[in-house]
């Protein structure tokens, strides 16, 4: 006797809450979602099939209680997805993202506000991958795809397009306002900056700067040299538009 035994299906139900609908093109504030499968599945996997990444999930509970990533479903259940900013109270010791490109402003910007920011206009997502698993980094893209990717252990996908707006984002997804260290970075390498003596780089500045400026900062890598000139009240305006506009969001 032959027999053929059909997988039996079961229902996920899922709900999505905070921002999270931005990845499925619905408004914020908890959408619901169903998927019907025949056979047992990681949680992680049932989510990404949503089109959401895994490294925007802070929190996953199946039937009221957290789990991880790598939890199986196998059976009807529930599912809550929230996002990192809105993890439940009494859920927050099971966060499951760590807090620490494709984003040339952005990338600027983070730099102008002291932070380590690896960033190659020309890196393909091999490349990507390869320096942010390497060096420990969160990857930050608007390549949703890219975002899916198994080994990104954290990473952002910047909802707005303007990039002062993506910075604010970014300094509250990582918790880094009290990081800020404005001027420590080269905006060009990314490399820290070193105060120098005048005398140590006189003969490399331009007339008028010998003349009117007295203190210097000099990138350990590629040699750049800073001062406080015309540039530097531009980039400390933007500086303060951002801190203002972090401070009303948060208001």
């Amino acid at each position: 006797m032959c027999a053929t035994f059909k997988d039996e299906l079961f229902t996920i139900r899922l709900t999505f809450h905070g921002d999270l609908g931005f990845f499925r093109g619905s408004r914020p504030g908890g959408e619901i979602v169903e998927r019907t499968v025949h056979e047992k599945t990681s949680v992680k996997d049932v989510i990404e099939s949503c089109a959401v990444p895994h490294p925007e999930v802070g929190s996953i509970l199946v039937d009221g209680q957290p789990v991880n990533f790598a939890h199986v479903v196998e059976k009807d259940a529930m599912v809550d997805v929230y996002p990192v900013q809105s993890l439940p109270t009494q859920f927050e010791k099971h966060q499951l993202q760590i807090h620490c490109g494709h984003l040339g402003k952005l990338a600027r910007n983070l730099r102008l506000l002291g932070f380590d920011v690896a960033y190659d206009q020309q890196a393909q997502d091999r490349q990507l991958l390869g320096v942010m698993e390497s060096e420990d980094r969160a990857l930050l893209t608007r390549d949703r795809r890219l975002l899916m990717h198994a080994i990104v252990k954290a990473g952002y996908c910047p909802r707005s397009q303007n990039s002062d707006e993506q910075t604010i984002e970014v300094i509250r997804r990582f918790d880094l306002f009290d990081s800020i260290a404005p001027f420590t970075r080269c905006l060009r390498c990314n490399a820290p900056l070193q105060e120098v003596a005048k005398a140590d780089v006189i003969e490399k500045l331009e007339p008028l700067t010998k003349i009117y400026y007295e203190r210097f900062r000099r990138c350990t890598g590629c040699g750049q040299i800073y001062w406080a000139g015309s540039h530097f009240s531009k980039l400390q305006k933007r500086l303060d538009e951002i801190r203002a506009r972090f401070a009303a969001r948060d208001a």
